[in-house]
């Protein structure tokens, strides 16, 4: 899976006893492997002892010293005073732990609970505060709900996290096959390391990549991504090295090194010559010049989008054996008006790629359209897709 998130696809393959590669560049689905990697390949019994003890024991709150809290610039006042010096003090704790291992696995219960206890909620293209953080609001301002205390939102996480290890949890049972297959999760951009994988390595492949939507992950995660340690430079980096699909990515002048001559040449042809991604192409750039869209990044983020998933595809072509199975969720979108099939155009440069379109799986249930979108153009359902190519 070469857009790994947070692992579904090689942990499913493991229970099954298939052995999987995955590539993940955002630290926090990289994290989040390699913690239940840990858990998974170590003395579970030990670990839910301890992690019951701290759930009982609250070692935390009799910690004097906290932890200064990372923040980056769009964090920073994400968490109410008493909570983020709770976080904190338990934080100082862990650090005290002799144990790596454990010491990871106690700082990612606090890592999952970071939205439960401040005013952000994870909404699309950004963070959404709750009018409680005093930040500026719009017309209708925005109330999140219940914000836990620290206390109670890590004591109940410690308590699942305790089941999901036992006898009873669903997340580590192991009965589907009697001996798991390997897991190696690639902290990276796929654009990078795909270039450096084997030919004709892989007997299948299943992913998601990110949609050509406007999402900024290093916006709606940058809570963990602060916990985890990254600054304000590495966020940036972050954005610019993902697949492109948001308007603040630039084009990647170093794809061309990235790569070998021929696959390059060969997808940039075929992206050139993609005769129904050219006129959307072109009709965005008219849209652009007569400042109908909300944001002028549109017009390059979906040429580069298209264009470095062209590289991919090329590329995971590359590395599969003949006649296995590619299948990749995504959705269609639209942008002033114009619905662009994403699904077709990345099935037709597939196919120059070397793969046989074998079905296109549309999901009963489509996606709406912004609320901009509707009220200048009307309501039309998008297709959310999965394709299966060979």
């Amino acid at each position: 899976d070469p857009f790994a998130g947070s692992g579904t696809t090689l942990f499913v393959a493991s229970q099954l006893g298939l052995d999987a590669v995955g590539i993940e560049l955002l630290p926090i689905g990289y994290e989040l492997i390699e913690v239940r990697k840990q858990i998974l390949n170590g003395e579970t019994e030990q670990i839910r002892t301890i992690l019951q003890r701290w759930r009982t024991g609250r070692p935390w709150m009799n910690q004097h010293d906290g932890k200064s809290f990372p923040h980056l610039r769009i964090t920073r006042g994400a968490f109410p005073m008493e909570t983020e010096s709770a976080l904190g003090q338990y934080l100082a704790t862990v650090e005290q732990v002799s144990s790596a291992s454990i010491r990871r696995i106690l700082r990612f219960a606090a890592l999952c609970i970071l939205e439960e206890i401040g005013y952000t909620r994870k909404d699309g293209q950004y963070l959404r505060w709750d009018h409680r953080s005093g930040r500026n609001q719009g017309s209708k301002p925005f109330d999140k709900g219940p914000i836990k205390p620290f206390d109670v939102a890590i004591s109940q996480k410690l308590d699942e996290m305790c089941a999901d290890i036992g006898n009873d949890g669903e997340l580590f049972d192991l009965s589907l096959s009697t001996k798991r297959g390997t897991i190696d999760v690639i902290h990276g951009s796929c654009l990078t390391v795909l270039p450096q994988l084997e030919t004709a390595s892989f007997d299948g492949l299943i992913t998601s990549p990110p949609y050509c939507n406007r999402y900024d992950y290093t916006r709606t995660y940058a809570l963990e991504l602060a916990m985890l340690g990254v600054d304000e430079e590495g966020i940036r980096n972050l954005r610019q090295a993902m697949v492109s699909c948001t308007v603040e990515n630039r084009e990647k002048p170093a794809l061309r090194s990235m790569f070998s001559a021929n696959a390059y040449s060969r997808a940039s042809t075929v992206f050139d010559s993609q005769k129904d991604l050219q006129t959307i192409l072109e009709y965005l750039e008219q849209r652009k010049a007569s400042k109908a869209l909300n944001n002028s990044g549109i017009p390059r983020m979906v040429r580069n989008y298209f264009f470095e998933m062209s590289l991919v595809i090329f590329e995971c072509a590359r590395i599969l054996k003949p006649g296995a199975p590619l299948i990749m969720v995504n959705d269609n979108v639209r942008y002033e008006g114009m619905n662009i099939p994403v699904d077709l155009i990345l099935s037709d440069i597939a196919q120059a790629a070397g793969f046989d379109v074998e079905t296109i799986w549309v999901l009963p249930v489509g996606k709406g359209n912004s609320s901009q979108q509707m009220g200048e153009h009307g309501r039309e359902e998008l297709r959310k897709c999965v394709y299966i190519w060979r």
